[in-house]
């Protein structure tokens, strides 16, 4: 039988990891700024494709990648289109936002100046 320090050690451990996969999977929207560990992300370029007919993995695709990047889930890393595509998407949003409130300030300019 392990001491309850130990197990305790071990569950803050196991905890980290999980809240750190977390970090990363909602960190997979939009154009990253940091990686989840705290590294900068540095714009990649591969050198050879990952599958012969992805689109996206050809050679010469961009990335977004963690400075420190290894391949054990934890660092970020994320094909360049995705991150640009959902940044338009976000980016729409936020237009067709500002476009309603500003239909509604001119609905409201224009109910309040007629006597």
């Amino acid at each position: 039988m392990t001491h309850p320090y130990e197990e305790m050690k071990d569950m803050k451990k196991h905890k980290e990891h999980y809240d750190m996969l977390g970090y990363i999977c909602d960190a997979q929207d939009g154009n990253p700024t940091r990686c989840p560990c705290g590294g900068e992300i540095k714009t990649d370029v591969s050198p050879n494709p990952k599958y012969r007919h992805d689109l996206d993995t050809f050679p010469g695709s961009r990335y977004f990648t963690c400075k420190n990047y290894e391949d054990d889930g934890m660092h970020f890393r994320q094909p360049w289109a995705f991150g640009v595509e959902d940044e338009v998407r976000r980016l729409r949003r936020e237009v067709d936002h500002m476009a309603e409130e500003i239909a509604k300030l001119k609905r409201l300019i224009t109910s309040t100046s007629r006597p």
